[in-house]
């Protein structure tokens, strides 16, 4: 796996500190923007403008089994509503000028009321209809898993292809952070009890439910979740293992991806996992309220740009972190160097 050019991360960090500003005086904005820099490759970096979210949509068979505080049903629904733009983090991209897609890698229905045109983008990388309720039975097949890796890296390349400076994974799917916390638990060695969080808003009895269902869960994967892929094949999910295989993509292309929420994070996690260093190219955009994400993070070494208590999902904290990311560019690549100024002149 390679890494973001350590000669051009040093020359960022020296342009940085001959800017026309106090030293550290641009705290995390500054480190950022070194990050941006050895990215790209170039200092002074370019400025960001083409930033792309695609949305991974699936069901999860363990909605079914009361870890939700919404039905299945809602999946399809949001997916719709992704469609026609309406969606709460449609309004963030249209706002900072993200570019979202969005695809159904294993929702539990056909779309048959789409155009045929509309329904053939949305479906062209679909997996199966729905994933198993991994506390009773594998996530997916070997071949799927197979399948949803490459679905992910294939997006990544096309994405890219079509100038993606900037990358970013969203999540549609009623119970995914049940997966998505067993994710992070065989990632890191947890017991369900700390990873579960209340996702879309359940109360004390959901929890314990979706905290038995992980624990058991856990258990039924045993020594298998020693290994990334096995994890994704018994504990996730279609859209998962797609975001997974995106985000590994990215990195082999060498593109930044600012991190989102939980699913997000896991599948980070996982891609680190099976590519140690993939983690490299990867900045959180925001802490959601889930723990196993604040756990994950913590393993990957990144620190969220924002802290807002969201708990969307939908790749929404991530797109309201890209001005932040584009203004940490702009003051590396427009801030008067110290030795510009004539002498007498304040820094």
């Amino acid at each position: 796996m390679q890494t973001p050019n350590d000669d051009v991360r040093r020359a960022a960090a020296e342009r940085l500190g001959a800017l026309a500003t106090p030293p550290g005086a641009l705290g995390r904005l500054g480190e950022l923007a070194v990050w941006v820099a050895a990215c790209q490759g170039e200092v002074p970096p370019r400025p960001v403008d083409d930033v792309r979210l695609v949305i991974f949509a699936g069901d999860h068979g363990v909605a079914q089994h009361g870890v939700s505080a919404f039905p299945p049903a809602i999946t399809g629904a949001m997916v719709r509503t992704f469609l026609g733009g309406r969606a709460g983090v449609s309004a963030l991209a249209k706002a900072h000028g993200v570019q979202v897609r969005v695809l159904d890698l294993g929702v539990d229905e056909e779309f048959g009321d789409l155009d045929a045109a509309t329904r053939e983008v949305l479906t062209a990388h679909k997996i199966r209809r729905g994933s198993g309720a991994i506390h009773l039975e594998d996530a997916l097949t070997a071949e799927e898993t197979r399948a949803a890796l490459e679905a992910g890296a294939a997006v990544a390349r096309e994405e890219i292809a079509a100038g993606a400076q900037l990358l970013i994974s969203g999540d549609m799917g009623i119970g995914n952070t049940t997966p998505a916390a067993a994710m992070v638990a065989a990632g890191l060695g947890l017991p369900a009890s700390e990873v579960t969080g209340r996702g879309t808003g359940i109360g004390d009895d959901a929890l314990r439910t979706k905290t038995d269902v992980i624990d058991a869960a856990l258990a039924r994967a045993g020594v298998r979740a020693a290994d990334p892929v096995e994890t994704l094949a018994a504990l996730g999910s279609a859209d998962l293992a797609a975001t997974t295989g995106y985000l590994l993509e990215a990195a082999r292309q060498g593109v930044p991806v600012l991190l989102d929420g939980l699913m997000s994070v896991a599948c980070a996690l996982t891609a680190d996992r099976i590519e140690p260093g993939a983690a490299a190219w990867f900045a959180a955009g925001h802490r959601s309220t889930e723990p196993a994400q604040s756990m994950a993070l913590e393993k990957l070494g990144l620190v969220p740009l924002l802290d807002l208590d969201l708990r969307l999902g939908e790749g929404s904290g991530a797109v309201a972190a890209v001005p932040v990311v584009r203004s940490a560019v702009a003051l590396l690549r427009d801030v008067a160097l110290l030795s510009e100024l004539a002498p007498g002149d304040p820094a």
